[in-house]
């Protein structure tokens, strides 16, 4: 058996109701393993599934990376919204927020 510390944000962390887990996977597990684990204790996650970015260690993984003993891994949820296209000309400040 492994050690993995699992990090959630926003959505992820209210279904769950907290930020951070550990979780005791079998030796060669995946992250992809961690996430179906966390779907069948949580249910409600399973609508993000195909929808999310994966990190091991701070650095971006694949759900088909194997992970090692002590391992962090940071599941991250689908990001919306961000600023319009400001054309050239064009300004953007508090009293004309376009």
């Amino acid at each position: 058996m492994i050690t993995i510390h699992v990090r959630l944000f926003a959505a992820h962390r209210d279904i769950v109701g907290r930020a951070e887990m550990t979780v005791q996977q079998e030796t060669g597990a995946t992250v992809g393993a961690v996430w179906e684990r966390l779907v069948a204790e949580y249910p409600s996650l399973g609508r993000y599934t195909g929808r999310l970015l994966y990190a091991v260690n701070q650095q971006f993984a694949e759900p088909g990376a194997v992970l090692q003993d002590g391992d962090e891994v940071a599941i991250i949820p689908p990001v919306s919204g961000g600023a319009r296209r400001i054309e050239p000309g064009q300004v953007c400040n508090r009293f004309n927020p376009l």
